[in-house]
This record gives C-alpha cells, sequence and structure tokens, in this order.
C-alpha cells in the first residue's frame, strides 16, 4: 500500500527504509512535516487534524498515481496523521523514488504542494490564543496553482 491514513505516530526513517526495500531506484526524495510550535496567532500546544475517511486515503492515492505518470517514479509513499499531537510530532511523510534526482525532488514538491490545498484535512491549533480552526493559506493555492499553471 502506498498511502496509509492513521492517528497513530510512525517512524520516517522507518516509511524510508520500507519504500526502497519496494522501490529500489536512483534517486529518493522525502519530506516530513511536524507540528510547529508557532502560528500567525502565537505559540502553539497542540494540533488536531480531522479528515474524511475514505477520501482522504483516494485523494492521496490520485497525488502519488499523477506523480507517478506525471515524473516516471518507481514508487511512492504518503503517511499523513489525523488526531491530536502535541508539537514536534510528525505529521506527514512523503517518499518518492525515481531515476534521477530532479523527478523525485519535483514529484514530492508537488505531492506535498498538491496534498496541502485538496485532500480533506482540516487542522485546529491550540495554544496562548485558545483553540481556533485554520484558515487556508493563499501562498498553498499559489504554490499548487504553479503545478498547473506553470509561468
Amino acid at each position: 500500500m502506498s498511502v496509509l491514513v492513521q492517528a497513530e505516530a510512525f517512524d520516517p526513517s522507518l516509511e524510508y527504509k520500507n519504500l526502497l526495500a519496494r522501490c529500489p531506484g536512483a534517486a529518493v526524495a522525502s519530506f516530513s512535516g511536524y507540528v510547529r510550535d508557532f502560528s500567525s496567532s502565537g505559540a502553539v500546544t497542540s494540533l488536531e487534524l480531522e479528515h474524511y475517511p475514505g477520501m482522504a486515503e483516494r485523494v492521496l492515492e490520485k497525488l502519488g498515481a499523477e506523480a507517478t505518470n506525471r515524473f516516471g517514479l518507481r514508487g511512492f509513499r504518503i503517511v499523513h496523521r489525523f488526531g491530536l499531537m502535541p508539537v514536534n510530532d510528525i505529521i506527514v511523510w512523503v517518499g518518492t523514488v525515481a531515476d534521477h534526482r530532479g523527478e523525485a525532488l519535483a514529484a514530492c514538491e508537488f505531492i506535498m504542494d498538491t496534498l496541502k490545498t485538496d485532500a480533506p484535512f482540516w487542522k485546529r491549533e491550540t495554544g496562548d490564543a485558545g483553540s481556533q480552526w485554520v484558515d487556508a493559506r493563499k501562498t498553498d493555492a499559489v504554490r499548487r496553482d504553479r503545478w498547473t499553471n506553470p509561468a
């Protein structure tokens, strides 16, 4: 399985190792995202992620398939968490394997840029300013749009 959505913490180094065992290649790129200790509202102590079960997995599988076709990947892996997470907990890991570094790096970036806007996840931060849902950022849409509307 190339996509996993779960509440439990995971080990990104183990995900990397398993991806390479399943999909050997000459170039591997990965991204690990963690809960930040700050936001525009101040200090953050935890993050809660809600998701649309079933749909989240389908959207992530579609992103991986699109990246595979677009960049000629040998394989990919996306692991995304949901639930309540303290600061510094891992949220997401994306790994891509290709024959060349440019394709592996671009595919990893494409998946993350698109995941941020297209996958059905919602964030609520808790910290100094209380608890609030996080609005979509315009910069995320701009990053995603560069893949569909290249300059």
